[in-house]
């Protein structure tokens, strides 16, 4: 049987910056295409909001891709958009976020949506993030997750009506706003 090769941050900060996305998954590198300018719209006005609340209000840091967040030496990925609370800002690095952070919120694509929903979604609850959000522009929902234990639970959802999803509570997401 051959032995498969179990790559590292290190082997990861080597590739070279060819504007493809790389993440380390337990140490098997993923790619994947550059997102398209839905995705990228849905990251930029979800990222602005979740920025102008968590600033104004003293919370913490928000970051968007493309930002490591090494979760491990041999997992390291790049999620849409990461918010760190103020509890756990002395993980902010140079390299990136060095740990779990509050919250990921990863935006579907074609071609990243099964990865999203399931390898991603393993690897965020293994390395114990609290709060996991899933933005689907074809839906037009988001979907927040809270860590219950190894696995995640639906914490609440955003479709038609404005409400707000943990772990910012008072930060009401609009819909309409969000996806227009």
């Amino acid at each position: 049987m051959p032995t498969r090769a179990v790559l590292t941050y290190g082997d990861y900060a080597a590739l070279p910056d060819d504007g493809r996305h790389y993440e380390l998954h337990r140490g098997e590198l993923s790619v994947t295409p550059a997102p398209g300018t839905r995705h990228q719209e849905a990251v930029i006005s979800l990222g602005s909001k979740l920025y102008e609340h968590v600033r104004s209000h003293g919370l913490g840091k928000v970051f968007v891709a493309p930002t490591d967040c090494i979760l491990s030496s041999v997992t390291v990925v790049q999620p849409d958009i990461l918010y760190v609370a103020t509890d756990r800002l002395s993980m902010i690095s140079e390299r990136g976020i060095e740990g779990a952070p509050t919250l990921v919120v990863e935006v579907l694509s074609p071609s990243t949506a099964g990865l999203d929903r399931e390898r991603k979604v393993r690897l965020y609850a293994e390395h114990g993030v609290p709060y996991y959000w899933i933005a689907d522009p074809d839906s037009r929902s988001v979907e927040a997750y809270a860590l219950a234990g190894a696995a995640y639970a639906l914490a609440g959802r955003v479709t038609t009506e404005p409400a707000a999803l943990p772990p910012l509570g008072r930060l009401a997401l609009d819909p309409a706003a969000i996806w227009s």
